[in-house]
Formats: structure tokens, sequence, C-alpha cells
């Protein structure tokens, strides 16, 4: 491989790099860089001081006949190498079939820890992989053993090399064996012990006599151990001269072997080798992904590298066209050095700058416009030119909007002195992230420091190893990948059970957009409980959706532990679990009922699905007694009021206790909360304010938003709607003003009363965004389609469409409420009587 990039340009914690030896000066370069060799071995070729050539020449002079013999020596040795590790491996196959036996019995029994069909799936060919190799091995011990120059056994590895076909069979079920595995330890407890302790003898001569190893590592020996053969191989070729019995049949399983890599290479799993760590075992790659991380105060995008003792922080170097593309290390940390550092210790780290929620707001109505604009090029048969042109600019939107939106810290330290920082926009990745790397430091590990050619080696390798390949943008998607849900999606989350002891438990829901995951919901602490009934509603928008994930926390109270960083979650996760959003079958109208386990803890959930294009309608109600689906006009009336009474009451408590709240008005309330405040309300009950003073402050803010989403015609009425969007356009400050006034001067009465009631209420919440991260933008984003979308709309049908969603129809509600929301206080008489307005219809 060609690698360009030297020691100086990443940081390895500032420790120096030993020099690299002289070429050629190694001593005996096979053996000891041999993955399979034993550490004894290596060290006796060492000790015998004359360096060994490491190619077997042709006999000149004096020296050709003892290089000859040299070559067989080595041959010896690497054979005795590869011996050692094959009787490992074959304690491993054994290790790994030992409770298959009485698996199989329980399974017919009535209490069976796993079915014959789950059984056959996880142990497959497990048991005529290990008779090959221990017929291999019985073959070529005594070989070995009793070593005179006349040994063969090129013809134990041609067949070897010929019955590798079983390998086949095991690498396409490997992954089914896996999820099986997996699956089965989170429902069955016996099994996770079994799975969690395997015990695997050691060798005859060893002083360990077992060690504990997973059902996952050893599942994963065999992909091994085919590469392992490869390379002995090579080595034992290296030292076999032309003219042995050997050497053609040595040759033809190397043929072999390789053409059947070559062949697997591709179905193998990812995770294939990448070198050797310390102790001389395989190095993985466990977990690979993009994050962001805050370097020198700064946002940059990175490809992390998990691998089995070792976390790699790299970015993609920038190639030319045609060239291999290569990772550039940008820094790495032994597990054995990595610590997580607790909320307290983190507080010298940097601060976390977040983006305001309206310039995120912003980026994905640009980005929902560029997707409209090219959905409208595809239908038209565009120019392919402009399409990509606006591809692009949408991959640039998105890409800010990835690196710009996370913001829960993920801190990484490593104990020799330096820390980094990620930023997440998902707890639930945070968690997989820190659960990964806490499941590998279980094992012994070594701390280390590589050389900067091993360094290389690693670095090189992951750019086939990694298994996350695109940047999660909606532009890297195919045309024909599934688009996503949008529209609203209602969960009721009903109740959990599974937890060993009382706590106080709620439960937040996340969902992707826009290619990375948010939390959109949160239910109440369900206090001191071992089955929390929580029963709460949440309405979550959806904007091209697939996943659905539910996380479960146990709540910190102890105040020691509260960061000061606010998007610090402190909270413990009990568990977590994800469930694909499949269009088809969430798109009834009924409940669906459905449960998530995770860890032991099952949380039951419904639910359903609206589209776009039914949530925006407004009906108008048949019953004209009310307050929701009523004409203002006729409630106002009929309270001989200004401004209706439901408008009052709600404002006037969002005032006195939720204009700190943070996100009032973003965050959806509960939504049975929500309609029970409707039902009080319609019915005029004398409780109203009872219930409101007890009422959750979202679902108060809810219930004002919905009563505006709900009124027959918007409150800024159907008829002024295409002039207001007009007003919106102009560009001259004067005129602009002059028309906006006019229209508001153009409202009945009551609508107009209302707004400006609304308008002054709006401000105050902004005044307070140092504390409730509410602005004036935010709201009029909130608030904008409320009060302006009109009732029925000329693209009924299709506003399912990813398109049609920020479409510019909305970014300009937004813009028209904004306009009044920055605007000098306006009064009702002074703009009536107010003639320095043209009266002039627009």
């Amino acid at each position: 491989a060609d690698f360009n990039y030297g020691a100086d340009e990443y940081d390895a914690e500032g420790n120096e790099e030993p020099k690299a030896l002289p070429e050629g000066s190694e001593t005996m370069p096979y053996i000891d860089e041999s993955p399979t060799m034993s550490p004894q071995l290596s060290a006796r070729g060492q000790e015998s001081g004359d360096g060994i050539s490491p190619t077997p020449t042709d006999g000149l002079g004096t020296g050709g006949e003892r290089d000859a013999g040299k070559g067989l020596e080595m041959r010896k040795l690497v054979l005795s190498g590869f011996l050692a590790s094959e009787e490992i491996y074959i304690n491993q196959l054994e290790a790994l079939l030992l409770p298959m036996k009485p698996l199989k019995a329980t399974a017919t029994t009535s209490q069976p820890v796993l079915t014959l069909q789950q059984i056959e799936t996880i142990f497959y060919k497990i048991q005529d992989i290990y008779e090959i190799h221990k017929e291999f091995y019985d073959s070529l011990c005594p070989k070995v053993q009793q070593w005179d120059s006349n040994v063969t056994m090129g013809h134990l590895f041609q067949k070897l090399a010929s019955q590798l076909g079983v390998y086949k069979a095991f690498v396409d079920n490997y992954k089914i064996a896996l999820e099986t595995a997996e699956k089965c330890s989170q429902s069955n407890n016996q099994f996770q012990k079994i799975s969690e302790e395997l015990k695997v003898k050691g060798p005859k001569d060893s002083k360990d006599s077992h060690t504990s190893v997973t059902m996952e590592a050893l599942l994963y020996k065999p992909i091994d151990r085919v590469t392992r053969s490869t390379l002995v191989l090579h080595d034992l070729l290296k030292h076999t001269p032309a003219d042995h019995p050997d050497y053609p049949l040595l040759q033809d399983a190397l043929r072999i072997s390789q053409n059947f890599l070559s062949s697997i290479n591709e179905d193998i799993d990812p995770r294939r080798t990448a070198v050797t760590t310390p102790k001389g075992e395989t190095r993985q790659l466990v977990k690979d992904g993009f994050l962001v991380e805050l370097s020198e105060g700064s946002r940059k995008l990175r490809h992390v590298f998990l691998f089995t003792d070792v976390l790699l922080c790299a970015k993609l170097k920038k190639t030319a066209v045609g060239k291999h593309q290569q990772y550039d290390c940008k820094w790495y940390v032994p597990l054995a050095d990595l610590v997580f550092p607790s909320p307290e210790e983190s507080e010298h780290c940097p601060q976390v700058h977040v983006i305001p929620d309206h310039e995120l707001e912003d980026m994905k109505m640009k980005i929902s416009a560029i997707k409209s604009e090219v959905q409208k090029e595809k239908a038209n048969k565009g120019q392919s030119r402009a399409i990509e042109r606006l591809k692009k600019k949408m991959f640039e939107n998105e890409f800010w909007l990835l690196l710009n939106s996370p913001a829960i810290p993920f801190r990484i330290h490593n104990r020799n002195g330096k820390s980094y920082l990620f930023l997440l926009s998902s707890d639930y990745e945070r968690s997989e992230w820190r659960e990964a790397i806490q499941k590998l430091q279980k094992k012994d590990l070594q701390a280390f420091v590589l050389s900067s050619v091993e360094l290389q080696v690693l670095t090189g390798s992951c750019f086939k190893l990694r298994t996350v390949h695109n940047i999660p943008v909606t532009s890297n998607k195919d045309d024909d990948e599934s688009p996503g849900l949008y529209g609203f999606l209602h969960v009721i989350v009903h109740s959990a059970k599974g937890f060993k002891q009382s706590a106080n438990l709620y439960c937040t829901l996340e969902v992707d957009s826009f290619g990375y995951f948010v939390s959109k919901a949160k239910t109440r602490v369900f206090r001191d409980t071992t089955e929390p009934q929580w029963n709460e509603e949440f309405e979550i928008e959806l904007e091209g959706s697939q996943s659905l994930r539910i996380l479960c926390y146990e709540k910190c109270y102890d105040k020691t532990k509260l960061n000061k960083d606010n998007n610090e979650i402190v909270d413990k996760i009990m568990g977590k679990g994800q469930i694909q959003l499949d269009p088809q079958a969430v798109q009834t109208k009924n409940w669906h009922m459905d449960v998530i386990e995770m860890n032991g803890i099952k949380v039951e959930f419904s639910m359903k699905f609206t589209s776009r294009d039914m949530s925006l309608k407004r009906t108008p109600s048949k019953k004209q007694t009310g307050v929701f689906g009523v004409k203002i006009s006729v409630v106002t009336k009929r309270e001989r009021s200004k401004v209706p009474y439901i408008v009052r009451q709600c404002i006037e408590e969002v005032e006195k206790r939720g204009i700190e709240e943070v996100g009032i008005y973003r965050i959806s309330g509960v939504a049975t909360d929500i309609q029970a405040l409707k039902a009080v309300f319609d019915a005029n009950n004398k409780d109203i304010l009872v219930m409101l003073s007890d009422m959750d402050i979202n679902a108060i803010a809810g219930t004002l938003k919905l009563y505006f989403r709900e009124l027959p015609e918007p409150l800024l009425t159907d008829r002024l709607y295409p002039a207001f969007m007009e007003g919106i356009a102009l560009s001259d400050p004067a005129a602009k003003e002059n028309c906006m006034m006019h229209l508001l001067r153009s409202l009945p009465d009551p609508n107009l009363i209302t707004f400006l009631f609304l308008l002054e209420h709006l401000k105050r919440v902004a005044e307070k965004e140092p504390i409730n991260k509410m602005s004036l933008h935010n709201l009029a984003t909130v608030f904008g389609p409320t009060l302006l979308r009109p009732s029925e709309g000329e693209s009924k049908g299709h506003l399912t469409l990813a398109s049609d969603i920020w479409s510019h129809d909305v970014m300009a509600q937004v813009q028209v409420l904004l306009y009044y929301l920055q605007h000098p206080p306006i009064s009702f008489t002074e703009l009536k009587r107010n003639t320095l307005y043209f009266s002039t219809d627009v």
C-alpha cells in the first residue's frame, strides 16, 4: 500500500516513536511477525545469535548447505508455531461445542432453553470444522515432534485446503448465527450466562488451565482461522526448497486457499482482521461511524473506529479522482488507558457552543425547499445538470446540519492526560458507543504505543474494514431507497416491567429526521416503582423518519451529579430499543400495539400514523356549542368577549408559570392531557381553572396551539392569505410596512384583537429566551403555519410528499408572523385610526 502520510501528522499523545530498524536487520522476520507465533519460539530464535536469512539461498559456496539446513530449521519453527495455535483453535471449537449437547437435550423438554432450530443456526458447521482440524492436528503433530529433513506434510495442508468448502457454509450463516445468539441471550437469562463465559482449555504445557471467552468471540474464530492458514502457507513456501517434494503440494494448497479467500472475502463479516494486538491476538473492528468532534473550538466530522483494544479517530483524506481513498489518523487511545470522565470531572472541559434552534430550523426549511425543487425538476424531466447542482447544494446544507445540530457531549479521556469531546444528537447512540467500549474493557487489555508503521497499517486497514461508508445525509440515499415517513406519529407509552428494584423511571422517544436521530418526547417520572404505568400519549412530527427508539431512564436526583452543562444527561439508561417504522404497517387508522424488549425490561406502547394531508385539514365542528372548530366570531359573540376565554386563560397560565419553561410551545404536551383540556373547554366546565392550575404547562401550551390549528379558517383568514403572501415578498421596507398594516386593518375585529393579544404574549415569552431557549424566530416557526395555513390548500392529496413539507408557503407563513413579532407594538385603536396607511385594497 502507498502510505503517504508521515508520523508527524497524527497526534499520538506526544510519545516518541521507536526508531525503525534498517531493512533486513531484524532476525527471523517471518516468524517474529507471524500472528500465529508463540512467544517462546520467537525468543529462542533470537537467542541463537546468528541472523537467519529469510529466504533459502541456492547453496553458493560452503554457506549454501548451512543455509538450506537453516531453511529446514525455519520450516520446523514455522510449523511448531502453527501447531501451537492449531491446538488453541481446537480447544476453542471444543469449548463452543460443549454447551451444544445439553442445550439439545433440553430442547425437547417442556422447558427448553433454545429451540432445535436456534441451536442448529448458532452452532452451524462447528462440529464439521472441529473434526477436520482435529484430524489435521493429529496427523501433523507426530511429524513435527519426530522432525528430520525428509519429513513431508504438504499433503496434509493440501487436504485441509480441499475441505475449506465447509467454511463457506459457516461464513454464509455467520451473521444469522450471531444475531440469533444475541437475541436468545437477550430473551433467556440461562443462555446469556452460558454465552458470556465459555471455558476454553489452555495448551498442554501452559500454566493456565482455563480461560473464559464469550460465545460471540468464539464464533469469530473460524473466520479468523481461514486467513491464518493462508499466512502460514506463505511462510512455509519461503522456507521450502523448490526441489522438495512438499513444494508443489504447498503451492497447490496456497492456490486453493487464496482462491477460497478471495471468493468469501466479499461476504465475510466486515470485521476482518486488521493487525495484531500486543498480546498477538487479532485486532478486529468492532464498531465504526461518523461523529462530530469539537476540536480547538470548532466542529469537525470524524470517522471513529473502535477496534478490540483501541479507539481510533480518523478523517478521510482528500484524494485525486481515481486514487485509492485513505484515512488520516487524528488521534488514538488504547482502551486500557481510556476512561469516561464523570460530569463533575468534565467541568474543565470546553463548553459546547450550541447553535440556536431557529438557525437549525431555517436550514431544515432550506433543505426541504431544495428537495421540493429537485422533485419538480425530475417531474418536468429537467436537465440533469440543474438537478446535480441542486443536489450539491442540498448536500452542503445537510452536511452543515449534521455538523451543527448535535449537542449531547460524549467525553473521552486518556489516562495519560489528553481529553477529547464528541457531540452527538442522540443519547441512544452515545450509550451504544459507551457500552461497546466498556464491553471490550472487561477483557484483560494492555496499554501500548503504536509505532508509526503499525499506525500506518492500522489506519490503512480502516478503509477496507469500515462498515459505515457514507455520511448519513439523505442526499447520499439512492432514489429507490425508502424516503421515510412524513406526518405525525401518535405514540402512547403504556407501561414497563422487568425492573429488579424500585426506581424513579421515565422514557424518552427518539426518531430520525434529516439523517440523524433526535429526542422528540419524554414521559413524566414515575416515582419509586418496579412497574411504571405512564399511559401518556405523544404526537411526534416525522420528517423522513424510518425508526422509532425508546430509551428508559432512572432519574438522578443527586445534586452533586447534576452538571452545569444543560445538555449533559446524567440519568442512567436502564434499557433501550428500536423498531423500524414500516409505512405499510403504520399507515392504518387503528392503534397498533407493540412491545420493545431491552436488557430484560419490556416496554409496552401503541402507535398510529397520520399522514400530513390528514393532519393539516381544518375541519369545522358539527356542533356550534363548544369552542374548538367553531368560528372565532361565533365564540366571542356567545361569550360577549373580545378575545376567546380559552385564549385568555391559556396565555395567563403560561405567563404565570411557563414563561421560563425550556422549549415552551415547542415541546409537545401529553396528548391525553390536551384532549382532557379540550373537552373541559368545549363543555365550558366550571372546574376549568382548578384543572388548569394542576395541569402540566406543556399540555396547556399544546391546547392553545390546538385551538388555533382547529379553527375552521385560519386566524388571519383564507380571504387575505394570498395578500399576506404577496406583502411579505415585497422588498421595499416602506411598501411592505404599508401593505402589512393595511392587511391587519382588513381583518374582522375578533380576529385582529385576538391576534394582537397573542402577539404581545409571544413577545413576552421571547424576552425570556436566555432561560426558555425560545426566540421570536422559534415562536414564529411554531405558530406561523397554525395562524395562516389556509383551510383548503390547492395541493391537497400530495401533501405527504417529502418535497411539500417545508415548501415556500410554510417559510413565508413563518416570515409573516416574524414580521409582526419584530415590529414595534401595534395598538388596535391606533391601527384603526391611523391615516398614515393608504386605504387602497391589495
